[in-house]
């Protein structure tokens, strides 16, 4: 069990680090006027888009699972697992959001500037900050 939840940190910290890049070249894609340069940023998006934040969710998903799977159905009921899977699915919904944000950009019908990616980017950092508490204070919650 010790191996599935190390695999599920690491999937884990590397869909985070998509969470939070991917609105980072997102602002730098709504300042740039080159078309050359969106081209770039477009490829970059993608490419960490379907590459590597999707996997890496798929994957820190698949361990979550199995690990509430390895500890028993009781486990599904403690208030902080209830908690940490709500910030889960509203990081999914992020995601799916920031894939809604791509294609905008691959049509050229972004309508947000810098500031708003700016501003967005900072909710996957209250979610981890959740998540982590959650995890760590788990007595606190059951």
């Amino acid at each position: 069990m010790l191996w599935i939840k190390a695999f599920h940190i690491i999937s884990m910290v590397i869909w985070f680090s998509g969470l939070f890049y991917l609105p980072r070249l997102f602002v730098y894609h709504a300042s740039s006027r080159d078309a050359k340069m969106n081209e770039r940023f477009l490829l970059m998006e993608k490419r960490l888009y379907y590459f590597v934040t999707h996997p890496a969710a798929a994957l820190t998903l698949v361990f979550g699972i199995a690990l509430i799977y390895l500890n028993g159905s009781p486990i599904l009921h403690t208030a902080w697992l209830q908690l940490k899977l709500g910030l889960v699915f509203l990081l999914l919904a992020y995601q799916f959001y920031l894939g809604f944000v791509l294609r905008s950009f691959s049509r050229n019908r972004n309508r947000h500037s810098a500031v708003f990616f700016r501003w967005i980017n900072e909710l996957p950092t209250l979610a981890l900050i959740g998540i982590v508490f959650l995890v760590v204070l788990k007595p606190l919650f059951s």
